[in-house]
């Protein structure tokens, strides 16, 4: 996985604002299982024999940091088990520090977004449950923004696996 440089840190975030209304984001995370015949270590929970594709795509839908082969039942799992996982758990993704939300004083860490199947951490946001968001407007336009601007993954895997 590439080291991101400094410029790209300071683009990325920006991109994400401009194009998404989604502050301090340095990429949109998900996986992507990928069919195919293989031993039983590789059969999923969706029935089938997988590997898993592990990205993380720009505001852009530019993948910047891919994890390529492995196989389990979640994301959040398989990104913890993942050489990617690892150096973001490990704090060596090279996130710069907070940075203040637009037209606040109140800083924020820069994170990666991802979808439901991921754990919530510090390094990764993720939308509230449709049960505690369901009467509160504030939590639902977070969510919708989040998904909006973290839809983006799913997309770059479209465009660029679209027979899978």
């Amino acid at each position: 996985m590439p080291e991101l440089t400094q410029g790209e840190f300071q683009r990325i975030p920006n991109e994400f604002w401009i194009k998404w209304n989604f502050p301090n984001t340095v990429g949109a995370m998900d996986g992507k299982h990928i069919r195919l015949r293989a031993p039983p270590i590789f059969f999923n929970y969706k029935a089938f024999f997988s590997i898993v594709i592990l990205a993380i795509v720009d505001a852009n839908y530019k993948f910047i940091a891919v994890d390529v082969g492995a196989y389990g039942k979640g994301d959040s799992a398989i990104l913890k088990k993942s050489t990617m996982g690892q150096k973001i758990i490990g704090n060596n993704f090279n996130f710069s520090g907070p940075e203040c939300l637009p037209g606040t004083n109140t800083k924020l860490n820069h994170f990666l977004l991802g979808d439901e199947a991921f754990g919530l951490d510090t390094y990764l946001m993720k939308p509230y449950t449709k049960k505690v968001a369901k009467n509160d407007v504030t939590k639902q336009t977070f969510n919708y923004r989040l998904c909006r601007a973290r839809r983006v993954s799913e997309n770059a895997f479209w465009v660029a696996l679209p027979s899978i």
